[in-house]
């Protein structure tokens, strides 16, 4: 009997006995969980939680084997009080002991992220989130949150069937990560969240719902999910959590946040069309730091050379966004690599030449002709953003870095004498002098020396002689951004005979002793690109306008008395060479000629205020209105201008006379007797070259000199006349001393430079003669063994038949 009692009291003790802090966790669930937690019983847990906090580990693993146990019999009110516990349990306790504590905690949040309930989901993240809010004191060294990290990316791409739920689930994952966000970035020991294993999940989520906005409609849908609540907004908060992540990213970071981005939009097949690639970047470019820019260009880059054979739609997308970066980006933010970030746009901007050309080539054998065109015009709408993104890259550039990007692209066009291996459908040098002249637009230099050293002007004016009127209309201009210092170029826009030169009110400043320097050594070069530039037989009405433009701008910028009496000198020239027609020229060709040198003239006299000169040249100006209209600028390029069927040389009156402008400059300033020494342009290997083609026409150059070693016999019949004047060498001798007194007169008169120029031509001229005079010495007999011929630089062996070789006259018999 007394054995039966006592096991009854010990049975009745079981409740007494349990520890007190199961008793106080007990008491905070109300008997019926719609009543909520307990508060005067949550208050005496957090009193004893925080006096004991060696007990919060305890405390933390009852509570959450309570809930885990409501979870699996799915009593959700039990579930909630337990967070709403949790969550004033971290809140109130700050001590070394919530250590344990937080990993129960996580544990429970854990357990709600894996429920498929979404309302237990959203609890967790909530819960998650106030976590993440909190600044823990001390570090921890082995907590990881790589299930979190998953768990809440997978929720940023719910699929719910309920719309409303689907919204609710993404938020909270958003939220999520976020919060994950927040609790590692800042903690040195938490670098591994910037792990691509992680960066593959995080930033694909935050895309996924940003561009799940860009998917509505712009002007219904779209506008009903601005006017949410940023919070309950996916799109917005994605982007705040985007915009958050890559502000913490440090530069050692930067790769493994922007690659995921630029797989994603691969995935996707985001490039094109590129509308949210572009906002993508952007928000990049916004968010980072200023002097991790150069690294988001440089990965781009190295995005685009891993799609350099996809379609051209794609890598137009890319180089657009490349584009907005850089444009976006501060001024210097290139990177130290300045030369190798063109050298890649090049090297795309060749291919996508090198693509367009491919196509044309195959267009015979093409199934669809139109197929083929579009593929062209595609690509060129790569090469223009390739262009305008150098444009952009050259314009953050300080001068002196911008010259040597200039020199670095024209160092990769093909000049005379290089073989193309194919035939091209459009000139590859069309593109790259388009870069320069993006690169080249605001440039300013004070010295002329440095903006136009020769490694870039002999290439500039080797373009200049090409049968390609576009390419000749970009070397002016490239040579307008470059000369032009005051920002002139608006004023003298389009060729015209102007009225009142001082209306322009146009800048300039005195010739400094550098330019003069410059114009010594260059000038010549200069004139005689214009000189030759002006025959060309498809010049249109903008040639002549930048022809104009061109001296019209040396004068401001370059011409002292020296140099205004050159280019008296050119115009006259010009001239002349229009009424000889020794080119045999077209006649609007001729006319056009004319019509610039009096828009010149006319320019170049109000300019050095000589009223005499301008009165001779207004008077001229005149008579052509009367008789001649066609002579002018206003008439010739006007749309169905009658031309005539000759100039007429003999009327002299409508043409601007040497000896009227020579007394008319005679005076202290100017050496007017040089006006007498005809301009006759300095001769250069270009000439001696095949000048006459353009880049899409050389393709080989073969020397066949065997054919032509022996001249053909003359065969001539010996008379008593022709004895005669073989002895008489009278007229010789007065040919001989015109000849010496020409050659005295030049020496005397002409500018040194000019002089210089046509020795050496003549040296370079004895040059390539003795070159092969040795070339046909040296070269071996031909043999039925072989020949050696030189084809595009390369040596070629070719077996001549017996029959076929030519002997010498002596050897046969």
């Amino acid at each position: 009997m007394a054995i039966s009692v006592f096991v009854a009291g010990v049975c009745g003790c079981c409740g007494p006995l349990r520890p007190r802090y199961k008793r106080l966790v007990d008491n905070i669930f109300p008997e019926d969980p719609k009543d909520g937690l307990s508060k005067s019983d949550m208050e005496k847990l957090t009193f004893y939680a925080v006096s004991a906090p060696e007990k919060l580990d305890r405390i933390g693993a009852y509570l959450a084997e309570k809930l885990s146990r409501d979870v699996v019999r799915h009593r959700y009110g039990n579930v909630v009080i337990a967070m709403e516990a949790l969550d004033q349990l971290l809140m109130a306790c700050h001590s070394q002991s919530i250590k344990p504590f937080v990993e129960s905690f996580l544990h429970m949040v854990a357990k709600l992220l894996e429920s498929r309930e979404p309302d237990l989901q959203v609890l967790g993240t909530n819960s998650f989130v106030k976590f993440a809010n909190i600044e823990e004191d001390t570090p921890s060294y082995h907590r990881r949150y790589d299930f979190f990290v998953s768990q809440f990316s997978a929720m940023c791409h719910s699929t719910h069937e309920d719309q409303e739920t689907r919204t609710r689930i993404r938020v909270a994952g958003i939220k999520g990560l976020q919060g994950v966000v927040r609790k590692t970035v800042n903690d040195e020991l938490q670098a591994i969240i910037w792990e691509p294993q992680h960066m593959d999940k995080l930033i694909p989520s935050m895309l996924f719902n940003m561009q799940d906005s860009e998917d509505l409609d712009r002007y219904g849908t779209r506008q009903s999910c601005h006017a949410l609540d940023g919070e309950e907004n996916p799109s917005a908060l994605a982007e705040n959590c985007f915009r958050e992540l890559l502000g913490r990213a440090a530069y050692g970071n930067m790769n493994n946040a922007v690659r995921p981005v630029l797989v994603h939009l691969d995935n996707h097949h985001l490039w094109d069309p590129n509308e949210f690639a572009v906002s993508c970047f952007r928000i990049i470019m916004y968010s980072i730091q200023a002097q991790h820019s150069h690294h988001v260009i440089q990965q781009v880059l190295n995005h685009l050379d891993t799609h350099n054979k996809n379609t051209p739609r794609v890598r137009a997308g890319i180089v657009q966004v490349l584009l907005e970066t850089v444009a976006i980006a501060a001024k210097g933010s290139v990177g130290p690599t300045v030369l190798e970030v063109f050298n890649t746009l090049l090297k795309h901007l060749r291919m996508s030449v090198d693509f367009e050309l491919g196509d044309s080539s195959r267009r015979n054998s093409a199934s669809s002709v139109s197929s083929v065109r579009g593929r062209e015009s595609e690509e060129r709408i790569v090469q223009n953003a390739i262009i305008q993104t150098i444009g952009f890259f050259g314009g953050n550039l300080p001068d002196y870095q911008r010259a040597e990007v200039m020199m670095f692209i024209m160092g990769k066009v093909p000049v005379y004498g290089t073989p193309f291996t194919h035939s091209l459908s459009r000139d590859p040098g069309v593109p790259l002098c388009s870069c320069s002249q993006s690169v080249t637009s605001g440039f300013k230099s004070k010295s002329m020396a440095a903006a136009l050293p020769p490694p870039f002007l002999d290439p500039l004016f080797s373009i200049s002689l090409m049968e390609d009127s576009e390419l000749r209309q970009l070397v002016f201009e490239i040579l307008h951004n470059i000369l032009d210092r005051h920002d002139n170029r608006a004023k003298l826009r389009g060729i015209r005979i102007i009225p009142n030169v001082s209306a322009l009110k146009i800048k300039r400043e005195k010739i400094s002793k550098q330019d003069v320097a410059f114009m010594k050594k260059h000038g010549q070069q200069l004139y005689r690109h214009i000189y030759l530039g002006c025959k060309e037989e498809d010049n249109v009405h903008k040639n002549f306008e930048l022809l104009f433009t061109t001296l019209a701008i040396l004068t401001i910028e370059l011409a002292n008395e020296e140099v205004v009496i050159d280019l008296i000198r050119l115009a006259i020239a010009l001239q002349e060479m229009a009424l000889t027609n020794d080119e045999n020229l077209p006649m609007f060709i001729r006319c056009g000629i004319m019509a610039l040198v009096a828009a010149y003239l006319n320019f170049l006299s109000q300019m050095i205020a000589n009223p005499p000169f301008c009165q001779h040249v207004s008077k001229v100006i005149e008579l052509r209105n009367m008789d001649a209209p066609y002579l002018l600028p206003e008439h010739i390029f006007r749309d169905k201008c009658p031309l005539p069927e000759s100039l007429d040389k003999e009327d002299s009156q409508l043409y601007f006379q040497t000896a009227d402008m020579a007394e008319c400059l005679a005076g202290p300033g100017y050496n007017a007797e040089r006006l007498s020494i005809p301009y006759v342009p300095q001769v250069t290997d270009e000439d001696r070259l095949t000048r006459r083609k353009s880049f899409v026409d050389t393709v080989s150059l073969q020397v066949d000199i065997i054919s032509n070693s022996l001249p053909e016999k003359l065969a001539e019949e010996i008379t008593f006349e022709t004895l005669k004047k073989a002895i008489d060498t009278t007229g010789l001798e007065e040919q001989e001393r015109e000849k010496r007194r020409q050659v005295m007169e030049k020496f005397q008169k002409a500018p040194f430079e000019e002089i210089a120029a046509h020795c050496e031509s003549k040296a370079n001229m004895l040059h390539d003669r003795l070159a092969q005079i040795f070339e046909l010495t040296i070269r071996p007999p031909p043999s039925p063994s072989g020949v050696v011929s030189i084809s595009a630089g390369h040596t070629q062996h070719q077996s001549v038949p017996v029959y076929e070789m030519k002997f010498p006259d002596l050897c046969v018999y």
